[in-house]
């Protein structure tokens, strides 16, 4: 009871009973002696049942601060269902929702700390190659008895090397930036070719020098909606994994073909195609199939998806009689 008189809003509510008692006691007593002492004894039922039902909803109450208190300092199980009846029921509704969501986030968050976990030691991986040939390009280059042609052969690997690591790093910050959801895509609308010579613009000297043609078929009418430097560096990524894979001698070809739910993109390479174990996965972080080269991350498709995904696109892969078709969909906004 002294714990229930500590409380202030049963004070008043205790008080306002004994008061409206107390009035009907008193016309009671006015009225009879009979009727006044029938009033003073409803008066002492009522405040008897008002303290037990106070006592009893409070212990409830308290109960349930414990099992909060033990959910919070790692408890699995919460039985609510005790909890309801009475005012506790709708309580018991909000904390069972804020439960499911809360053991959501937590899931979440475990899933996002052991990726994160996995996805820091790939990049440390990826790192290390490079900076390891780079160390001992270095270190040979440092030997006054080298020749002239050992020497520039030193200096072109230590460049490559040094190439490869500031686009993967490039490319781990653009993911890092798009998981975190701190880029901003806007939306324009351009033509397929005008993606298409933002993407290849690069990549023409490299499909030079590898001796392999890269070939635009578009009618010149094909819309895509979307931001153009992301999405070149998504096709980009995807027109530099097939020249990766081509022989000196063969072909990329891009095409475009538009209908009223999409515009698509198909680029297709005439590698020999994607091995049937790796056509699942490559579009996974840090995945590298069975034909992948030396300098590949396993980053530039799984940026690609990545960038399609935040533009309300989609990115395919899939073989061909001759090689493999990679294909881009940019779904419009508005049908």
């Amino acid at each position: 009871m002294r714990d229930l008189l500590r409380n202030r809003a049963f004070r008043r509510e205790l008080l306002a009973s004994l008061l409206l008692g107390a009035a009907f006691t008193l016309v009671g007593f006015v009225l009879s002696r009979e009727a006044g002492a029938v009033a003073l004894a409803l008066t002492a039922c009522v405040l008897t049942a008002q303290c037990f039902l106070a006592r009893r909803r409070y212990r409830a109450m308290a109960r349930l601060a414990d099992e909060l208190d033990r959910i919070l300092h790692g408890g699995e199980s919460f039985d609510l269902d005790r909890f309801s009846e009475g005012e506790l029921s709708i309580l018991q509704s909000e904390l069972a929702k804020l439960l499911v969501a809360l053991r959501e986030r937590s899931d979440a968050l475990k899933k996002d700390k052991l990726t994160l976990a996995d996805s820091l030691a790939d990049i440390s991986h990826q790192l290390k190659t490079p900076l390891t040939s780079m160390n001992l390009a270095a270190a040979m280059l440092a030997d006054p008895d080298l020749t002239p042609e050992r020497r520039a052969e030193l200096v072109r690997d230590l460049t490559r090397q040094l190439t490869r690591t500031e686009w993967l790093v490039s490319a781990l910050l653009k993911l890092s930036r798009l998981d975190a959801g701190t880029v901003e895509l806007q939306r324009t609308t351009f033509t397929a070719a005008q993606l298409f010579r933002a993407a290849a613009s690069p990549l023409l000297i490299p499909f030079e020098v590898r001796g392999v043609e890269l070939i635009a078929d578009f009618s010149g009418e094909e819309a895509v909606t979307g931001d153009l430097p992301w999405l070149s560096e998504a096709l980009g990524n995807i027109l530099k994994n097939c020249l990766e894979h081509t022989p000196a001698g063969g072909s990329v070809t891009v095409t475009a073909r538009e209908t009223p739910l999409f515009t698509e993109l198909a680029v297709t390479d005439t590698g020999g195609g994607i091995a049937p174990e790796d056509l699942p996965h490559i579009f996974e972080r840090f995945y590298r199939g069975q034909n992948a080269s030396p300098d590949s991350a396993g980053i530039g498709l799984a940026l690609a998806r990545t960038i399609l995904s935040r533009s309300d696109g989609a990115l395919t892969a899939e073989n061909t009689a001759g090689g493999a078709r990679f294909l881009l969909r940019f779904y419009r906004s508005t049908v």
